[in-house]
């Protein structure tokens, strides 16, 4: 599925506030004429987008119509919700712990100028960004380590914030635009944002490149930038097998 989480409060479903997860858990229901509850491959947080956010759940009905599925909420949801395909999972499918990876995608606007048809997709950013610098700012992100510098702490204590990133990396992707892909096996609360925000700080000449192995390493979460703004977040794609 796909979504604009500009306003939405997160995929989460939270009571007495719209979320992603509340609208498609009640649309679906009202379609298949029981409730229903969803498991996703990554809860986004308020204002974060997803291109190939992958929802599961169990119904009681044998043989649903998917197409008409897909139609009927679509049509109950859509400009700012879609379902872009549907199908009958495999037996012990689990949106979430069935994934192997996720791939996020961060849309930075590098101009002077603001543009009123990006303020909700991506962050910007006046003054210019040495694209090189945050590249090779990236290389030390790549491997597994402990992410406490970059992520929110979750309330249990034990809990491991150890995440494996397969690859990081920026790109021209037009006039002014830098777009920003990390892939990791999971990743932890507010990690890409964070990530994004001291790569950022590389670009603007606020931080040295050969300085972010050393952040990573003191997992001090005080040390790093602010986090990025949520506008430019996406949850591009999930892999699976």
């Amino acid at each position: 599925m796909a979504y604009d989480g500009s306003g939405f409060h997160g995929f989460a479903v939270n009571v007495g506030v719209r979320t992603v997860g509340g609208a498609l858990s009640e649309a679906v229901g009202r379609v298949l004429g029981h409730p229903v509850t969803l498991v996703c491959a990554g809860r986004t947080d308020t204002g974060v987008h997803a291109w190939g956010q992958v929802v599961h759940f169990d119904t009681a009905v044998s043989e649903p119509d998917l197409a008409g599925l897909q139609r009927s909420v679509n049509a109950l949801l859509r400009p700012a919700v879609v379902i872009r395909r549907a199908e009958v999972a495999e037996p012990g499918f689990d949106a979430r712990r069935s994934a192997t990876a996720r791939l996020y995608r961060y849309t930075v606007l590098n101009q002077p100028v603001p543009d009123p048809f990006l303020t909700t997709t991506a962050w910007h950013v006046e003054e210019a960004l040495d694209l090189g610098s945050m590249q090779l700012a990236c290389d030390p992100l790549i491997g597994e380590h402990d992410w406490s510098s970059f992520c929110r702490r979750p309330p249990e204590a034990e809990t491991s914030l150890v995440r494996v990133v397969r690859r990081a990396g920026w790109a021209e992707a037009g006039p002014g635009l830098l777009r920003f892909e990390i892939e990791a096996t999971s990743f932890c609360h507010q990690m890409v944002r964070s990530v994004v925000g001291l790569l950022v700080a590389v670009g603007r000449g606020r931080v040295r490149a050969g300085e972010v192995a050393g952040l990573l390493r003191a997992r001090d979460r005080g040390r790093i930038p602010s986090p990025a703004p949520a506008a430019g977040l996406c949850l591009w794609s999930v892999r699976y097998g």
